[in-house]
């Protein structure tokens, strides 16, 4: 909650591209933070699954790999482009409001020239699945112990940060920058009335993590 008070102070002035991969691995960070606080419950779970339930694990895996695939690797490159543009349009006028049309066409043109590749963002997301369905297999064969599970715990949410794949890093890293330039051009673009409401938004995202947190 706090922390979406601070971005609810920043979005009413101009970003810098700097300003926004720093929140962007702050709220890495607090992710880490929640993972490790959840890795002793988790681990219990983990050590108490069957063979029928990792089979079943994989089995929705598979599923959501072909949806990713379906969303995201559209076999005509136009078709690709435009669902890219509807997921990004989306995603902004949530937080803006309506953009206007030399908005639309800052963020398809950002778009267009990112350095992102849904092709290498699935092959990442399998070689993840692949690794966590083997290591809880191998963790049920030999009835590992509650600190061995959470050291692997550890691993795999350290991994999906930063991909233990060299070639993934340096893609990750080159899409992280541009992204972070994207948003600081898209904002500074935007009109007094869309950042307050930007602002407007972030208090209302707040406001109820603090109703969450006052009900406990």
């Amino acid at each position: 909650a706090q922390a979406l008070g601070e971005a609810a102070a920043l979005v009413r002035g101009d970003l810098s591209p700097t300003q926004v991969c720093s929140q962007i691995e702050a709220w890495q960070r607090r992710a880490e933070r929640a993972a490790e606080h959840a890795l002793p419950a988790a681990a219990e779970q983990v050590r108490s699954m069957s063979a029928e339930q990792i089979n079943h694990l994989e089995k929705r895996q598979a599923d959501k790999l072909q949806e990713a695939q379906a969303e995201h690797l559209q076999a005509d490159l136009a078709e690709r482009r435009e669902a890219v543009l509807k997921r990004q349009l989306d995603r902004a006028e949530r937080l803006y409001g309506s953009l206007e049309e030399p908005q639309r066409q800052l963020l398809a043109a950002g778009l267009a020239a990112s350095p992102y590749d849904p092709e290498r963002w699935l092959a990442e997301r399998r070689a993840r699945t692949v690794d966590l369905l083997r290591q809880l297999r191998q963790w049920q064969a030999e009835q590992a112990d509650s600190a061995t599970v959470q050291a692997g715990l550890r691993r795999l949410a350290a991994e999906v940060a930063q991909s233990p794949r060299p070639a993934y890093q340096a893609h990750a890293r080159r899409v992280q920058q541009a992204n972070c330039e994207l948003v600081a051009r898209l904002h500074n673009s935007t009109s007094a009335t869309q950042r307050q409401r930007a602002a407007a938004r972030l208090q209302d995202w707040q406001n109820d993590l603090r109703a969450l947190a006052d009900s406990r």
